[in-house]
């Protein structure tokens, strides 16, 4: 008979709040200062509407987000929960390596400094709470990100505070299982600060911040899935429009954003 696969253990509610944390806006990593390109769009004429948004978020999400940062942080929290620095440190170079503009590459670096500075200074961590009043180890790992040479990058830093805050897994269908959630809340964030950037930007109202953010749901999970199967071999980071945008946007007269 045909053997049935086990039933992955489900998140601690603990956990998953701590994922649903590190999605949110608010976490202080300075997303809120870039459109990854969007505002420059913008200002060409190439995104002046809510459906014309809806659309280039959508080809974001699917030709850039899914193929590069989503695919990097698939890798890298399994390579974290493993121990295994070289791995790591192999996803950092190609994420700096990869960034097409000084501004997309400025953005990675900082928003993973000021992650790492955050996890330091714990708020006070995303690991769990001792069950005694003994002071709890630093993690090493911790150190190792922050001295990846040039600068820890955005997702290499947000796989770390994943991996700081799931449970070690006990098979593969639970790792693969938390993994899965880790990537829709780093997704989520993604498209929750874009949204909010095109709202400023294009602007119009939070109905339709909505309606995109509804979009962009459906298509999250093919996204995920797209990621979780990309080979190094087939991972990318070529956008050449984005790229074009992005160098235009800085020097740009006028902007809200850093990118």
């Amino acid at each position: 008979m045909p053997r049935i696969a086990p039933r992955p253990t489900p998140l601690s509610a603990e956990a998953r709040l701590h994922l649903m944390w590190l999605a949110s806006p608010a976490l202080p990593v300075g997303g809120f200062s870039y459109s990854e390109g969007l505002e420059a769009a913008i200002d060409a004429g190439l995104v002046t509407s809510e459906a014309e948004a809806a659309h280039w978020l959508r080809d974001q999400l699917l030709l850039a987000v899914a193929r590069s940062d989503l695919a990097v942080v698939a890798r890298a929290v399994p390579a974290w929960q493993r121990h295994d620095l070289a791995r790591v440190r192999e996803l950092n170079d190609w994420v700096v390596q990869t960034r097409e503009t000084a501004e997309l590459r400025l953005q990675t670096e900082q928003m993973g400094r000021s992650l790492v500075e955050w996890l330091r200074n714990g708020e006070k961590s995303l690991q769990p709470a001792p069950t005694n009043t003994a002071a709890t180890t630093a993690d090493p790992r911790l150190a190792h990100c922050a001295a990846l040479p040039p600068a820890p990058t955005w997702p290499v830093a947000f796989a770390l505070a994943v991996a700081q805050c799931l449970p070690t897994p006990t098979g593969r269908a639970d790792g693969e299982a938390a993994l899965r959630e880790a990537l829709l809340s780093f997704t989520f964030g993604w498209a929750e600060n874009m949204v909010q950037a095109a709202i400023k930007a294009v602007p119009f109202g939070q109905s339709a911040g909505q309606r995109i953010l509804r979009a962009l749901i459906d298509a999250i999970p093919a996204a995920i899935d797209h990621a979780m199967s990309l080979p190094d071999s087939q991972r990318q980071a070529f956008t050449p429009m984005l790229a074009i945008l992005s160098a235009r946007h800085e020097t740009q007269y006028s902007r809200l954003f850093r990118s």
